[in-house]
């Protein structure tokens, strides 16, 4: 029975390697260089948010179990958050109602950008992303056509291929415009 501890779970092990792939994705440099994702804490923090809201709406239209991917794969992000708040020397009292924080805005970004992109507003959500992303009125389009295509190409991909090869989003550069957001 003791040796059950050691073992490694498959399925944790998958949902790591998604999470990982999503986060490489959200820091992907041609977000930051052509789409202007601000290089800072929060500019990644905005840009793994985006992504992950974008890989847990694809798991909503999936059959089962992808109910539980989501779970799961939420869970591991917000492990994740926790774990590098303590690495940025966050104490332990603080690291609680840092968290709460956390959740908050990344639930809100859900809420946010769910509609839009539901209706693929593009003007919608580009404001949300202006707001969110840039902290400025001035939309985002370019991120929004990026956030609209990736949207559409996770939801054609089925649950197996998600969880073998990853998540398949576009090249950042494919959408930026020159001299705008």
């Amino acid at each position: 029975m003791i040796f059950g501890l050691f073992r490694k779970d498959p399925r944790r092990t998958r949902i790591a390697l998604l999470y990982k792939r999503i986060a490489t994705a959200s820091r992907e440099p041609g977000l930051f260089a052509r789409l202007q994702i601000p290089d800072t804490l929060e500019g990644r923090f905005e840009s793994l948010s985006l992504h992950m809201v974008l890989m847990l709406r694809a798991l909503r239209t999936m059959p089962a179990p992808a109910d539980e991917v989501a779970k799961d794969l939420t869970d591991a992000f917000f492990r994740d958050m926790d774990a590098s708040l303590r690495e940025m020397g966050v104490g332990d009292t603080v690291v609680p109602k840092r968290m709460k924080k956390i959740a908050s805005s990344f639930y809100g970004r859900a809420h946010a950008y769910d509609g839009p992109l539901d209706g693929a507003d593009e003007a919608a959500l580009a404001a949300a992303l202006g707001r969110n992303v840039y902290e400025s009125e001035a939309p985002a389009v370019p991120l929004a056509r990026y956030a609209l295509a990736a949207d559409y190409g996770l939801k054609q991909a089925d649950l197996d291929a998600v969880l073998d090869a990853g998540p398949v989003f576009p090249r950042p550069e494919a959408f930026a415009e020159e001299g705008s957001r």
